[in-house]
């Protein structure tokens, strides 16, 4: 039942002349509401024309229009909404979600951000988290030990072994910091905790006077997959950790009003097709399309049948088709879905009624008005990999051997493991990993993986010995449901032992391959292929020593380890030989559909998810022990490498001119923030690798870029150092070298800049397409800051590195269509100036007499980004407006 209340709020004949806000009258209580068709009616607009994702976006605008005058003028971007996406609006989340990589180093900064607040004479607590926020520990454990029993309690001695000291901040953190709930390690995955516990749909808050009100569930997250949540009909997106920073302190973000491209899924998935293969077909259809920095919506009778678990496994690679957002609306399927994890009776009741009353549930019966369109049959997708080396290269099972035809010259690389001898070829496999966020959240494809490991082991079948095997499931929930339907046994035979609750191969965290062939291949390099059922595959990525990584569904990836080689057509080769001698085949491995539907109905139920997570906060007793200190702010240790105060409060603001840069790396299409700020391996002979040598840690303890994202002295050395990284100033190398241009030196990116700072020298960097791709990794914007970047020109930006450069003081500029540095004659060596006049820079670039001019566009896309650069970066703006307020509070 619905009350209309507050109407009659005059402002001046403004396009806002009513508050719109609504009673809904449930059994489990009464909650206020903004009702978007009742606006929207108002000013001659229909709600059923609009996308989901922008009734979301605007029952936040009409709620704080109502609430903050201020924001009234957003409102008119909504009228005839896709007419203005040349237009800003702002977006204030409801939650952040961190994970921990990312988490702490944002937490350092708020502790930072406390230290200039006292220092200056005011308030700590004004830097405090204004809305909830969660910090899942996912990304620490380390695959060390796999294919056994042990693995898992080994691994996590490890984890604790290496973290302690990051993990102690994190506890001060949550005794520090109110609205911060820390989620301990070896718990689960940061987006299935979310998708199964944290998320609500619909969000019921108390007011002050005790009443209620409902509002979407809106989130951000500091990894780019947070996107996963969309499968429940919840909007959210990654950022990097300085924009989800300013999400917590209760600061609104600016964005164009965006573009919603609407996907049409019709028919139904295959007889054994899996979500995997769909989502690895999304990914290649939508980077074709080009959906970068916009929203994707689906749609249609297909979309309607897919499972939640399906949805969750497309909308968490949004980021690798290069959407904002890949969303699902609420339907029967979310209700059913928040019935099966557990979710209470009233919270479920809120959420259907809610979404029906303001027509966010969806409605097949009419098709929104979409910016763009794309279509997808269901019945077209096929079994697929992706890869080598990016999660949009889609890769037909037929077709893998061709992968590898450009080096079936190579000799064969004879090894021995175990004391076993091995003649491996291009293509062999030392990395089998079922891992990720991506699919453990999926039952039928873990069970899937579980029925085709017991036929496995039922007709003789064996995983070669050089195949480094894991399982690291996102939640308790799964191990629990493959125990008990008698799969997990058989998974252990084959070396899928069970190594934690974390990212592990996906994020970089695969440890060390088969000893021997460790050994082998660090003396000997030779190009070996990894398996995973991940969603990032980038060159490296996985492991320094594996050249190519394939993404597949977790049943495949148990395939391919059986067969110990990715150079094989599962469609017409042989997998292995059974124990009887004959040749078993992938259609001898694989489960009926109906076969798997049977065990998940079984075995998945509500009091599984109860059990797991009724006691999420106290499940790892040794997080449980550790000190946990409490001070308003954080007592710094001058000879810690884990945690150290960033220095960003310089009080250098945004210039409009800059001369005599030289070029610190030139570039080329595809860099990934992997590339610019890895986060796995520390080499001994890297910069990060000889200052913790010269710190006194030993070489076995270096733990990875990652885990050491609180210390900048660390992670400046590691920005722009990964091993894989090509400067097309150095040719001849492979990694994080450059040339010193005034002496034509050739060193470590990290001690041209120091060279280059000490000559009060300003850097450039030049890159082709997709500068920034892959994960939300804000340290790809503060490490080029630290080391004296002042500008990126590249051909194109993905959206959250861009936004990062914006809010670190960094300027990025793209040059105008058709125009590149190879067009332009830029070879890297010549010396820039650059004049910035509005959304246009004035580049010249000087070499031997000849000057180069061109004009570049200056990717600040909102006000908010101009206001970064003014003042030096978005953390010394906070501080800065937080003294203020609490100034003007006090006067």
């Amino acid at each position: 039942m619905i009350n209309d209340s507050l109407t009659g709020l005059k402002d001046g004949g403004f396009l806002m002349n009513k508050s719109y806000r609504q009673q809904l009258n449930l059994a489990s209580g009464s909650y206020r509401f903004y009702n978007i068709d009742a606006y929207l009616k108002n000013h001659g607009q229909s709600v059923e024309t609009l996308p989901y994702t922008i009734r979301i976006l605007l029952e936040e605008a009409l709620r704080h229009a109502d609430q903050d005058p201020e924001r009234k003028p957003v409102l008119a971007s909504f009228d005839d909404w896709d007419h203005h996406h040349d237009e800003d609006i702002p977006h204030q989340p409801e939650r952040v979600i961190l994970q921990d990589l990312t988490g702490v180093p944002a937490l350092v900064d708020l502790a930072a951000m406390r230290d200039e607040v006292a220092k200056r004479g005011d308030d700590v607590s004004s830097i405090n988290p204004e809305v909830p926020v969660h910090l899942v520990i996912d990304h620490s454990v380390q695959v060390d030990h796999a294919g056994n029993e042990q693995a898992f309690s080994f691994n996590i001695q490890q984890e604790f072994k290496r973290n302690r000291e990051r993990y102690t901040f994190l506890k001060w953190a949550q005794n520090s910091f109110e609205n911060l709930t820390v989620i301990p390690p070896d718990t689960g995955i940061i987006h299935q905790v979310n998708l199964e516990y944290l998320a609500d749909v619909i969000h019921a808050k108390k007011l002050a006077d005790g009443s209620y009100e409902a509002f979407p569930d809106t989130l951000v997250g500091t990894d780019s997959h947070t996107t996963m949540i969309n499968g429940l009909g919840v909007l959210g997106w990654g950022v990097g950790g300085i924009e989800a920073e300013s999400s917590m302190l209760g600061e609104a973000t600016y964005m164009p009003m965006p573009k919603v491209v609407g996907v049409k899924l019709t028919g139904q998935l295959g007889e054994g097709i899996t979500a995997t293969d769909l989502a690895l077909t999304l990914t290649h259809l939508l980077r074709e399309h080009n959906v970068v920095g916009k929203f994707v919506e689906f749609y249609g009778a297909g979309a309607k049948s897919l499972p939640l678990a399906y949805r969750a496994t497309i909308a968490n690679m949004a980021p690798e088709y290069g959407a904002t957002c890949g969303f699902f609306p609420i339907d029967q399927q979310t209700i059913d879905y928040l019935k099966l994890t557990n979710r209470s009776e009233a919270q479920i009741e809120l959420v259907e009624n809610y979404a029906k009353t303001n027509h966010l549930f969806y409605n097949d019966k009419v098709v929104p008005g979409y910016s763009e369109n794309e279509s997808l049959d269901l019945t077209t997708v096929q079994s697929s990999l992706a890869g080598p080396n990016r999660p949009q290269d889609t890769v037909y099972l037929k077709d893998m051997p061709k992968q590898f035809d450009d080096r079936r010259k190579m000799p064969d690389y004879l090894v021995t493991v175990d004391g076993k001898k091995f003649s491996i070829r291009v293509g062999s496999i030392g990395i089998a990993a079922i891992t990720s966020c991506t699919n453990t959240s999926n039952p039928k494809v873990l069970l899937a993986a579980g029925l085709v490991a017991k036929r496995a082991v039922e007709l003789g079948l064996t995983v070669p010995d050089y195949v480094k095997t894991s399982l690291a499931p996102g939640s308790r929930v799964v191990t629990q449901y493959l125990a008990a339907a008698g799969l997990q046994p058989y998974l252990d035979k084959l070396g899928f032992n069970l190594v934690g609750y974390g990212c592990t191969t996906c994020i970089g965290n695969s440890g060390q391959l088969k000893e021997d062939l460790q050994t082998r291949l660090t003396n000997a390099p030779y190009p070996i292929a990894a398996v995973e059922s991940g969603n990032r595959n980038f060159e490296g990525r996985v492991n320094p020593l594996i050249k190519d990584t394939y993404l597949a569904s977790p049943p495949l990836v148990v395939v391919y380890a059986l067969a110990g080689t990715c150079d094989i057509d599962l469609t017409t080769q042989p997998v292995g030989t059974a124990k009887d001698g004959t040749p078993v085949y992938l259609k001898d491995l694989w489960p009926k559909d109906a076969e798997v539907t049977r065990l998940e109905q079984a075995y998945l139920k509500p009091k599984e998810f109860q059990k797991n997570y009724q006691s999420i906060l106290s499940q790892n007793m040794t997080w449980d022990e550790l000190p946990a200190p409490e001070s308003p702010t954080y007592q710094w240790d001058d000879s810690s490498t884990y945690i150290a105060s960033p220095p960003f409060f310089d009080g250098q603001a945004g210039s409009q001119h800059f001369s005599g840069l030289r070029v610190l790396a030139k570039l080329g299409d595809s860099i990934t923030t992997d590339h610019i700020s890895p986060a796995g391996f520390i080499g001994a002979q890297t910069p990060a690798g000889k200052y913790l040598k010269s710190k006194g840690i030993a070489t076995k303890d270096f733990n990875s870029y990652g885990s050491r994202r609180g210390n900048h002295e660390v992670m400046m050395r590691g920005t722009l150092a990964n091993i894989r990284l090509r400067n097309q100033l150095t040719p001849d190398k492979t990694g994080g070298f450059t040339r010193y241009l005034p002496t034509n030196e050739e060193t470590t990116i990290f001690e041209a800049a120091q060279k280059y700072q000490a000559d009060h020298t300003g850097l450039v960097v030049l890159a082709g397409k997709d500068y920034g791709m892959g994960s939300s990794r804000d340290w790809a914007a503060k490490g080029v800051k630290l080391l004296g970047v002042k500008a990126i020109i590249a051909e194109s930006f993905e959206r959250i590195h861009r936004a990062n450069l914006a809010m670190m003081g960094v300027v990025p500029l793209q040059y105008q269509p058709g125009q590149t540095a190879a067009s332009l004659g830029l070879d890297g060596t010549e010396i820039f100036s650059i004049e910035i006049d509005g959304q246009v820079a004035h580049v010249t670039a000087q070499k031997a007499g000849k000057q180069t001019k061109f004009d570049a566009v200056v990717r600040f896309d909102t006000p908010a980004d101009w206001n970064y650069y003014r003042n030096g970066g978005i953390m010394p703006m906070i501080v800065t407006s937080k003294v203020s307020a609490d100034r003007q509070n006090k006067d």
